[in-house]
């Protein structure tokens, strides 16, 4: 989801440069509600890469049909964003100009090839920034006059009547276990939001999820659970929330897209290259000694009073005054 969130701010400094143009956009199953939220997307292309490699064979006519659909619109160029050697593959369907990142700008460089203009794009900035250079430089526009921007507007969205206000919104939910706050935190996170006059609101993807949320808001009359909801619905009350806090997962960046005043937190991994980006977000990066570690479990084996250790350094009140200085962003 990351991925996908990341290649928004290019897509309308693209629309600033260029008008009226659009695109068609190739995205996984998965996450096909993302671009559709942007004004410059005319047509949403799912494709089921994930699916499909499991039993090719299996998936045989659904791949003819997919191919098929790519052939039939002429497009003036096509631009590889994510820089895998299955998004090339993506770009190869299509007959027109192919722009992607050059063997040593790319993530896997033997997808370089399938490019017919090469685009270098130095490492070692924010994948937002290197996204935004990819296409200016495919497209022909200069950056230095464009601010970062989503292109997702507020008017689009409206929160339910239910939801009660002020609110903020807990995004407990990620892969691995070393990205996860300790729930002790978490609780108490909820109690000093209730105390500030705050309802909060969880959302879950998952049972694990679910259950974890149902036991967070259990001692808390203001904590909501929400009823399982769809990306688009997620980017309503995100868009209309007070604030978020998060860790490091898709919904994060997602709210840095809805510009939500929020905090991320990064323990295991690194808020650098790949953090929450956005005006009124801001990623707390864990001062610990061994932190990020990118490990997906937390080995830390010393005397801690939280597991991962590393979330010592990122405690709820310290979260939370953090919180307070992003709202008061306007």
């Amino acid at each position: 989801m990351g991925d996908v969130i990341h290649t928004l701010p290019a897509l309308t400094d693209a629309a600033k440069k260029l008008g009226d143009i659009s695109f068609d956009w190739v995205v996984e199953e998965s996450f096909q509600e993302i671009p559709a939220m942007h004004p410059n997307v005319a047509n949403v292309i799912v494709v089921n890469i994930r699916r499909w490699r499991k039993n090719i064979w299996r998936y045989r006519h659904e791949i003819k049909a997919f191919k098929r659909q790519l052939k039939q619109t002429h497009y003036d160029c096509v631009v590889d964003a994510q820089g895998l050697i299955k998004s090339a593959w993506l770009t190869r369907l299509v007959d027109s100009k192919r722009f992607g990142l050059d063997s040593k700008s790319i993530k896997e460089p033997l997808a370089s090839l399938a490019y017919t203009n090469r685009i270098s794009v130095s490492k070692g900035q924010h994948a937002v920034n290197r996204i935004r250079q990819l296409f200016a430089k495919s497209l022909g526009y200069s950056l230095v006059d464009l601010s970062l921007d989503y292109g997702l507007s507020r008017n689009q969205v409206s929160h339910s009547e239910q939801i009660k206000r002020p609110y903020v919104v807990f995004l407990h939910g990620t892969t691995w276990s070393s990205k996860h706050w300790p729930e002790i935190y978490w609780k108490e996170l909820i109690a000093i939001a209730s105390n500030d006059g705050y309802d909060i609101y969880l959302p879950w993807g998952n049972e694990v999820e679910k259950q974890r949320a149902e036991l967070l808001c259990k001692a808390e009359k203001k904590a909501h659970v929400l009823p399982r909801s769809s990306i688009t619905e997620l980017a309503r009350l995100l868009t209309s929330a007070n604030g978020v806090v998060g860790v490091d997962s898709g919904l994060a960046h997602l709210a840095a897209a809805c510009d939500t005043a929020g905090v991320t937190l990064y323990g295991s991994t690194s808020a650098v290259l790949t953090g929450t980006a956005g005006k009124r977000i801001m990623s707390l990066q864990a001062d610990f000694t061994c932190s990020p570690c990118l490990k997906k479990t937390c080995a830390y084996h010393l005397d801690s009073a939280v597991e991962p250790a590393c979330y010592q350094a990122l405690n709820p009140a310290y979260v939370f005054h953090n919180l307070q200085k992003m709202m008061a962003i306007a």
